[in-house]
């Protein structure tokens, strides 16, 4: 997964610090938080991810069986339909 990058906000803070304006190292602080939380996002949404990939894997064999189930449940429904015809 490609980390975030702050290099424009680096450099233009950079460059306000160097011209001596006290904004350079709010912007450089801001930025700096900015990453971080869009790389807690990232990790979050890769967790979420592996989880649904694990989860649908684990229970791939679930939906077999509940169609085995269903479709036993519809040939007894038959059944009965048959004795009710008679």
């Amino acid at each position: 997964m490609q980390r975030p990058c702050r290099g424009s906000s680096q450099k233009a803070a950079s460059g306000l610090k160097s011209e001596g304006y006290a904004l350079g190292g709010a912007l450089d602080h801001v930025s700096a938080r900015w990453v971080a939380q869009v790389q807690s996002l990232l990790d979050a949404t890769a967790h979420i991810s592996h989880h649904l990939d694990y989860a649908k894997g684990a229970h791939a064999g679930d939906e077999v069986f509940v169609a085995g189930t269903l479709s036993s449940i519809s040939t007894l429904d038959a059944g009965f339909d048959e004795r009710e015809a008679r």
